[in-house]
């Protein structure tokens, strides 16, 4: 990234960040003051606990390594290449009854693109 770039996008990335953390943290004191009240008589909350919560969800559900949605595509592309080296070792028969099995646990792995299964 050219030196130029540098100059303008740090700045704006100062404005940004705490800009984001505001608006989260009004949105979430907002969203729950407005509903769980009311809803389960839970008491309000002040923006700085809708930010200590919105850090919390992070922790828990997000992680700080940068993980998100690519990051479980990723996983199951892996796990579908292990499948994929796997079968290729089994007999047909062998894959058919390892499919049944996951069938029938609700795995769900149906016939892979151009393979079809006989009636």
């Amino acid at each position: 990234m050219s030196k130029k770039k540098w100059i303008f996008l740090a700045p704006l990335a100062l404005l940004a960040i705490p800009l984001f953390i505001w608006i989260g943290g009004e949105l979430v004191m907002r969203l729950w003051n407005w509903l769980l009240p009311t809803l389960f008589g839970w008491r309000q909350i002040t923006f700085w606990q809708a930010i200590g919560l919105l850090a919390l969800c992070r922790i828990l559900f997000g992680g700080w390594s940068g993980g998100g949605p690519g990051r479980r595509s990723n996983m199951r592309r892996r796990m579908a290449e292990r499948m994929d080296e796997r079968s290729e070792k089994m007999t047909p028969e062998e894959r058919e009854k390892f499919r049944e099995s996951w069938r029938s646990r609700g795995g769900g792995f149906g016939a892979p693109t151009g393979e079809t299964k006989e009636p």
